[in-house]
């Protein structure tokens, strides 16, 4: 979108949480609230981005560092006087913003778009972003006129018993014309009862000086503000339920979506089914047809090849799996590459760290791993080779071809001797 700066209200303490953390820092899957926000702006086209910050406004700084621009807010008087202060940085070429919470990270991009789609088309000051729920409770709600226009948003907190009963909410979302924005921003006025300068004020003031206001729908689940730990979690299952439903959509079989984690940045082809209990974080990539739980741990750098098996109390880290490789139970494999049509038996540990460093293991196609091996990186199997059951490969003592070790130290059976 062109002409427009996102302005980011992220200074709050976040006093319900309970937390040393900021508020926005605290997780939405892999990412934070405030990094979902970003990432759903740039989505609608959004590259000027302004973060209003106070609390904690180092820590804030320092992850976002090169994402956007940043405003301190000093004291934190509310969210009209940190939009003021934002104001004041606002790029002469742009003729409108975009004002939204750093604590609503489930808006997406295309109501963004929408929004600021609403604003020009209907020549507004300011269009709100508004929200039909079936408990408003705490929200400001959206006052109109016999005729449905806007009139003003009142405070949960300042409403009469007539008021209570409006069920359309603010979201804290607005789409502003900049010159009026910086022209009214500074007439709103303290409320004594929380000495805090309400932006939901504005609204009234452009109204009494003959501005229009408009506004834009979105759903209930993207209204929601993460102002608790309940609402953290509730924002997080709506968000993986999402992931879902959208991989559900594009052919891939998750038996209970009420037991699974999957990631937004995750990758899964078609024709693959993921059991209960399976978590799949960020990054990971798995093709058709493979079988994923239950209760297995795909973590960040995995890569799973066509019709591939974890099983149940497998986790997987930064590993590649070759074409039909199967890993069925309590396995760990971390920096390891595994070849196609390998068999990992239950209990196979590759141990990757020596407590300094991380090591790489390699696993070549055919391999045969018994139960409860365990492979000291770095350290090579290779193609066709077996290892006994509860051998323990060291590291450096590749494993050649076709060989078959056994024991601890894992050994080449010598099958002439034996026989």
């Amino acid at each position: 979108m062109n002409n427009i700066t996102a302005v980011i209200l992220a200074a709050g303490l976040g006093t319900r949480m309970k937390t040393d953390i900021p508020k926005v820092l605290h997780p939405v899957g892999s990412g934070t609230i405030l990094g979902k926000t970003i990432s759903r702006l740039k989505e609608a086209g959004i590259s000027d981005i302004i973060a209003v910050v106070g609390y904690k406004a180092d820590a804030v700084e320092s992850v976002f560092k090169g994402e956007m621009r940043f405003v301190r807010q000093p004291e934190l008087l509310g969210s009209g006087d940190a939009l003021a202060r934002a104001a004041e940085h606002l790029e002469e070429d742009e003729e409108n913003v975009l004002v939204t919470c750093g604590d609503t990270p489930l808006i997406t991009g295309e109501t963004y778009r929408k929004l600021f789609q609403a604003h020009i088309s209907q020549k507004a000051a300011c269009t709100l972003l508004t929200c039909r729920v079936s408990d408003p409770t705490s929200y400001g709600r959206i006052v109109r006129d016999s005729n449905g226009d806007v009139l003003k948003i009142i405070e949960d907190k300042d409403l009469s018993d007539e008021e209570r009963k409006i069920t359309e909410i603010n979201v804290g979302t607005y789409c502003f014309r900049k010159d009026d924005l910086k022209r009214f921003i500074r007439d709103i006025k303290i409320n004594e009862k929380k000495k805090e300068f309400y932006l939901t004020d504005i609204v009234d003031i452009l109204r009494q000086n003959s501005k229009k206001i408009a506004s834009e729908s979105c759903s209930a689940d993207e209204a929601l503000g993460i102002n608790s730990r309940k609402d953290l979690a509730a924002v997080n299952k709506i968000a993986n339920m999402k992931v879902i439903e959208r991989l559900m959509g594009s052919g891939v079989t998750v038996i209970d979506p009420d037991t699974t984690y999957i990631d937004d940045t995750a990758v899964i082809g078609k024709d693959t089914v993921i059991f209960p209990g399976t978590v799949i974080e960020s990054s990971v990539k798995i093709a058709d047809n493979c079988r994923i739980g239950p209760f297995a741990r795909l973590r960040p750098g995995t890569r799973l090849s066509r019709g591939v098996e974890i099983g149940n109390f497998v986790e997987l880290c930064r590993t590649e799996v070759g074409e039909g490789t199967k890993i069925k139970h309590h396995t760990y494999l971390g920096d390891t590459t595994v070849g196609s049509n390998v068999n990992i038996g239950a209990g196979t540990i590759v141990a990757n760290y020596d407590g300094k460093n991380k090591y790489c293991t390699v696993i070549e196609n055919g391999a045969f791993i018994g139960v409860g091996a365990v492979l000291i990186a770095p350290v090579k199997i290779g193609k066709n080779a077996k290892v006994g059951a509860g051998s323990v490969v060291t590291k450096n003592k590749d494993v050649p071809a076709g060989e078959t070790v056994v024991g601890i130290p894992a050994k080449i059976l010598n099958t002439e001797k034996r026989g």
